[in-house]
């Protein structure tokens, strides 16, 4: 059974910077696809950075080159570095895996920038 456990978020001020974390579960990233989301007051959960299938990482354009993500197959971790924050980064953020089965999400982190 996949699960995913998130760690970090909280509030930064505009251009700090903030580092989520995604604890899965064994060999999750063998079996799934990974993801971030996140979702805005009143707006819909959006994808912003996910690994291609050859492991290429894609950002959308709100967060490219602030953004990063990474992995540690020691750890079983799935990390969001996110750097330059804007207030519009206000949202609470998931982690996801896009497995056989269906998407397992994280819990969610809540992320504030204030400005």
């Amino acid at each position: 059974q996949v699960q995913l456990v998130q760690s970090g978020g909280g509030s930064v001020e505009v251009g700090g910077s903030l580092r989520l974390s995604c604890v899965v579960s064994e060999n999750t990233f063998s079996r799934c696809g990974m993801g971030w989301w996140r979702q805005a007051p009143g707006k819909e959960r959006m994808l912003i950075a996910t690994n291609e299938t050859d492991g290429t990482p894609s950002y959308a354009n709100d967060v490219k080159g602030r953004f990063t993500i990474s992995r540690d197959n020691v750890k079983n971790t799935y990390y969001l570095q996110m750097n330059s924050l804007k207030t519009e980064d206000t949202a609470v953020y998931y982690c996801g895996a896009v497995c056989a089965l269906g998407l397992v999400w994280g819990q969610g982190s809540q992320v504030t920038v204030l400005s």
